[in-house]
């Protein structure tokens, strides 16, 4: 079998490793046999994440992806050069490719590569990436989500959520009483009232609320709703006065902040991204920068590491979690270069790193 198709075996066989946010063990344990495989240290760590590991010492670059996807089967087929399935796009195609990368560098002089499929990153908890903050203190960090090939991502808004609830007695609809569906709308009109003007022309520069959930019930004697509200908010915005705010909004209901990231734009002069503009080039294309307004794992390790920082990996982001995710294979066989290239930079000479 020639490389190309090896690697693209990997990804395919990986996406039909169903793995939603917290089933994630069999996908997991399909990879740490695969870069085993491959002549890499493989193992699965106290969090669950497969981790695999090329080199020893310092410095050391680490390539963090994640293995779980949100819920929802995608049949997996391959047609006309592209793959379909969950998690092709965001983000098992690019963890492949990481992992592909990595195993032409079994054998490297000085310093350590470390491959990481963390697990729970589409769930508020971030299991993965939190365990990772305390155990790791990497020289710089690829993270692993679809920039497209040619593409390197600096730069993700933040996200607060609030999951809110309310029961209260029941009464007759004829009367002024005031349903609690209809309490947890004014809440969310008092949220985006209070943000309406904080909106500029960059989608990325401004918040962004959402109603991601919203469930009623009536027992009879009681009713209640069931909500969640989501906010996507720039770098540098006020977390604590808006969850002041939606707190002091939402009255009697019961209101739990389950996730609270700060935005993170990374810096473009680094060895880091001076090594995948060079891969990217090789390859013949012209690199770009892109700012999601999506949240991913470098809002967490970012912060955390102060170190060189990029997001990168194959595929179209406009396509993750929809019915028709799919990759397109040459694509992410290019990433894969790209990733070797940029590595084989970083890993030439410790000056590379500095």
């Amino acid at each position: 079998m020639s490389r190309d198709r090896d690697d693209i075996v990997l990804l395919r066989d990986l996406v039909e490793r169903y793995s939603p946010s917290t089933q994630e063990r069999e996908a997991v344990t399909f990879l740490v046999e695969a870069m085993d495989r491959r002549g890499l240290r493989a193992y699965v760590d106290e969090a669950g994440n497969a981790v695999g590991e090329a080199g020893r010492g310092e410095p050391h670059i680490a390539l963090v992806g994640h293995i779980d996807t949100v819920p929802g089967i995608v049949p997996v087929r391959e047609e006309s050069g592209r793959l379909y399935g969950r998690g092709t796009v965001d983000a098992k195609g690019p963890l492949a490719a990481f992992a592909s990368a990595l195993s032409r560098f079994t054998e490297i002089d000085s310093g350590r590569i470390t491959v990481v499929g963390a697990v729970e990153e589409e769930c508020p908890t971030s299991k993965g990436a939190r365990h990772l903050v305390d155990r790791m203190r990497p020289d710089c960090v690829f993270i692993g989500e679809p920039s497209g090939w040619d593409s390197v991502t600096i730069g993700y808004k933040g996200h607060v959520g609030f999951d809110y609830r309310l029961e209260q007695p029941n009464a007759h609809h004829a009367g002024d009483h005031k349903r609690a569906a209809e309490r947890a709308i004014d809440l969310y009109n008092a949220v985006q009232a209070h943000v309406a003007g904080q909106t500029t022309e960059s989608e990325f520069e401004s918040p962004r609320l959402e109603l991601r959930r919203f469930n009623t019930s009536d027992e009879g004697l009681t009713e209640g709703v069931e909500a969640y509200f989501s906010m996507r908010v720039p770098p540098g915005y006020d977390l604590d006065g808006l969850i002041g705010f939606v707190t002091e909004q939402a009255g009697p209901s019961e209101i739990a902040c389950d996730q609270r990231l700060e935005g993170v734009v990374a810096s473009k002069n680094t060895p880091l991204i001076r090594a995948l503009l060079r891969g990217i080039r090789q390859e013949g294309g012209r690199p770009t920068f892109k700012k999601k307004t999506g949240t991913s794992d470098m809002c967490i390790l970012g912060p955390a590491w102060k170190c060189p920082i990029a997001a990168y990996g194959p595929g179209d982001s406009s396509l993750d979690h929809t019915p028709e995710e799919h990759i397109v294979l040459d694509e992410y066989l290019r990433s894969i270069e790209v990733l070797t290239a940029a590595l084989r930079y970083l890993t030439n000479t410790r000056s590379n790193l500095t």
